[in-house]
C-alpha cells in the first residue's frame, strides 16, 4: 500500500519507501478494427509451452515516447507507456496473445497483464503491422523498472523470444533556481521584487509568501504549460519595519498538501534603500537647504511679483466630477463565503462612494427566481447592450475552473453554489457572454478585473486575455473611469476622483468594509493554502450538502 503521507518527501529527496505501481484509472483497451478477438486479463502464472515451430515469433519494441504524465484527480503523476509490434510473418496465426510484465526493481513489486488475441490477417486494415500498447502505468520518481513482453503461447526456451528493456524514472529533486531582482521607487515609497523560478514537474499551483515582523504578503500563481515563472511583487515600504524579508515558494502536490518542501530566500532591501538613520540625516540636510531656498524665494517675490504659468497648472491632477449615474452588472463565482463577502462589499462601495447602480444576482434573488438564471442574465445583457452601461467580470479560481469545465475539463461543484439560493450563476453567464465578447468589434461593454491580494491574473479565462485586466484595488480608479467612458489621462492634465486610489479608498465606511473583507480572506488563505480544493465537492456529495444546509444566509445590505 502506498504511503501517501511521505509522497512530498519522496518527490523532493528522490528516496522511496514503497511503490505505487498500478495501471492508471484501469484504462485497458485492446480492441482494434480487424481483430477477431481481444480481451485483457491479469496473468494466471501458468503458460502453455509449445515447440518452437508452433509458437509465434517474439514481439518488437515500438519507438514511441515511453515516459509521460497523467492527471490523477487534482495532481500530475509520472506514467510509463509500453508499446510493442508484432512481426508480420506466418507464425502470427499461432499467436494467442501477449504478456506484459513490469517489475519495480527498487521494491520488487510487479504487475502483469495478458492481452488475449485472435488475428486473422498478417497486417491491420491500414496495411501496417499490428501494434498494441499498455498505456499510463503509474510509476514512482527515482525508481528503475524492468519491462518485458512475451508472445503467447510460450515457446520452449521462450526466454530467447522475450524482449526486455529497463526504464529509469527521473527523480523529482526540485531545484527552483530562484532569482530575485529588487528595485526601489523612492518617490512613491514602493519596492518591486522581480521573482523568477523553475517550476516543479508535478505541481501546477504555487503560493509566494513574503514575510517580516508585522508584515505578510501572499500571491497565487498557476504553472500552465510554463517551465519557469516570473512575477513582479509590489510592496509598500511604509509597511516594512525591518530590512530583512523572508521569501518562500510553496508548491502544491496533492499527496503532501501543506507539508511540501518550500524553498526560501532572504532579501535585505536596505542594500537598495538607505537605512532610516541615513534617511533622517538626509532629510534634516534637505530641510536646512529647503529653508534657505524658501528664504531666497521670499526675497525674490517681494522684489518682483511672479506670475504662475497656465501650462504648469495644467500638469497638476484635476478633480473630476461624476455627471451621470452608471449601471454595472457584476459576474463572479461563489468561491467561498469570505469571497462572497468581498463581492458584496465591492457592490456597497460602488453604490455609496461611486454612485453606481449595481446589478447583482444575490441582491435580486426574487426576480431571478421568477425569470430563471438564463432569462435574468440575458435580459440584463440586452439592456446593457443598448445603453452605455457595463458588465464587470470578477475573475477568481472558480471562474477559471468553471471555464475549463465548459471546455471539457472535469465538472466543478463548489460548496457555496450549493448553499446559495441562486446557485451557480457564472456558468450560464459565461455561456451567454463569451460568444458576444468574442464577436464584439470592441470590448467597451466588458470590464475584466481581479483582486490581486486574494486572486491572481492567472485566474482570468483565456478569452478575456485580449482585453485589459484591472488589478483591484490598485487600479480601481482606472476601472471606474472605464465605467464612466472617460479617459483618466488627457493632453496636459490627469483626471482624478478623490477617495478611489489604493491608498485612500478605505477612508470612507464602505471602503473600509471592503478592505476588511479583503484582509479577512487573505488571512484565511494564509492559514488554509488549499482553501479552493477544500471548497470543491464531488457529484456524490451534492445531495448530502444540500440537505445539511437548511437555512440560507441573510445577505447584508450594500448601503453604507
Amino acid at each position: 500500500m502506498c504511503r501517501v503521507a511521505f509522497f512530498c518527501f519522496l518527490l523532493t529527496t528522490g528516496l522511496t519507501m514503497s511503490s505505487c505501481l498500478r495501471i492508471f484509472n484501469k484504462r485497458l483497451n485492446c480492441s482494434q478494427q480487424g481483430l477477431g478477438h481481444c480481451k485483457i486479463r491479469n496473468c494466471s502464472g501458468n503458460h502453455m509451452v509449445v515447440p518452437l515451430q508452433h509458437a509465434p515469433t517474439g514481439p518488437e519494441w515500438d519507438n514511441k515516447e515511453q515516459l509521460g504524465t497523467g492527471q490523477d484527480k487534482d495532481e500530475l503523476v509520472p506514467v510509463v507507456n509500453v508499446t510493442w509490434k508484432l512481426k508480420a510473418d506466418a507464425s502470427l496465426f499461432n499467436l494467442s496473445g501477449s504478456e506484459i510484465k513490469i517489475l519495480d526493481k527498487s521494491t520488487n513489486q510487479s504487475i502483469c497483464v495478458q492481452y488475449l488475441l485472435r488475428i486473422q490477417q498478417q497486417l491491420n486494415p491500414n496495411k501496417e503491422r499490428w501494434t498494441f500498447s499498455l498505456d499510463e502505468v503509474v510509476v514512482e520518481p527515482g525508481h528503475n523498472y524492468m519491462i518485458s513482453v512475451l508472445n503467447l503461447p510460450e515457446p520452449e526456451g521462450g526466454e530467447t523470444e522475450m524482449i526486455r528493456k529497463q526504464v529509469a524514472i527521473p527523480g523529482s529533486l526540485w531545484n527552483p533556481h530562484i532569482t530575485t531582482d529588487v528595485s526601489i521607487d523612492k518617490e512613491h515609497k514602493k519596492m518591486y521584487v522581480v521573482l523568477g523560478f523553475e517550476t516543479a514537474l508535478y505541481s501546477e499551483r504555487y503560493q509566494i509568501f513574503i514575510e517580516s515582523p508585522g508584515f505578510k504578503y501572499l500571491k497565487n500563481l498557476s504553472k500552465g504549460n510554463r517551465k519557469s515563472l516570473n512575477v513582479t511583487l509590489d510592496l509598500d515600504l511604509w509597511e516594512l519595519s525591518e530590512c530583512e524579508l523572508s521569501l518562500t515558494i510553496q508548491p502544491f502536490f496533492t499527496r503532501c498538501k501543506n507539508d511540501c518542501w518550500r524553498p526560501k530566500r532572504s532579501i535585505n532591501y536596505c542594500h537598495y534603500y538607505p537605512p532610516r538613520t541615513s534617511i533622517i540625516k538626509a532629510t534634516l540636510g534637505l530641510l536646512i537647504i529647503d529653508g534657505f531656498l524658501i528664504y531666497l524665494l521670499w526675497r525674490v517675490i517681494h522684489k518682483a511679483p511672479v506670475k504662475t504659468s497656465s501650462s504648469a497648472a495644467k500638469e497638476q491632477p484635476e478633480c473630476f466630477q461624476v455627471q451621470e449615474r452608471k449601471r454595472v452588472l457584476i459576474i463572479y463565482s461563489l468561491d467561498h463565503p469570505l469571497y462572497k463577502n468581498i463581492v458584496l462589499k465591492l457592490c456597497g462601495f460602488l453604490a455609496t462612494k461611486c454612485g453606481t447602480e449595481v446589478v447583482l444576482d444575490l441582491l435580486d434573488s426574487t426576480r431571478l427566481g421568477v425569470l430563471g438564471s438564463i432569462q435574468w442574465l440575458d435580459w440584463h445583457r440586452q439592456q446593457i447592450q443598448s445603453s452605455s452601461d457595463k458588465i464587470l467580470i470578477l475573475c477568481s479560481p472558480g471562474v477559471q475552473a468553471k471555464w475549463k469545465a465548459m471546455c471539457g475539463d472535469k465538472q466543478v461543484f463548489l460548496r457555496e453554489d450549493v448553499h446559495s439560493p441562486v446557485g451557480d450563476m457564472l456558468t450560464p453567464a459565461l455561456s451567454l457572454i463569451v460568444p458576444h465578447f468574442i464577436r464584439s468589434a470592441s470590448f467597451e461593454k466588458y470590464i475584466v478585473a481581479y483582486f490581486d491580494c486574494v486572486c491572481s491574473e492567472d485566474d482570468v479565462p483565456s478569452p478575456f486575455n485580449i482585453t485589459v485586466r484591472y488589478n483591484l484595488m490598485k487600479q480601481f480608479e482606472e476601472l471606474f473611469f472605464r465605467i464612466l467612458d472617460t479617459e483618466k489621462h488627457r493632453p496636459g492634465a490627469v483626471n482624478h476622483i478623490e477617495g478611489l486610489s489604493e491608498d485612500n479608498y478605505h477612508q470612507c465606511l464602505s471602503g473600509r468594509a471592503l478592505r476588511d473583507a479583503l484582509e479577512a480572506f487573505q488571512a484565511y488563505q494564509l492559514e488554509n493554502p488549499q482553501w479552493f480544493e477544500d471548497e470543491l465537492l464531488e457529484s456524490t456529495e451534492l445531495d448530502v450538502e444540500e440537505t445539511s444546509y437548511e437555512i440560507y444566509p441573510i445577505y447584508p445590505s450594500i448601503q453604507e
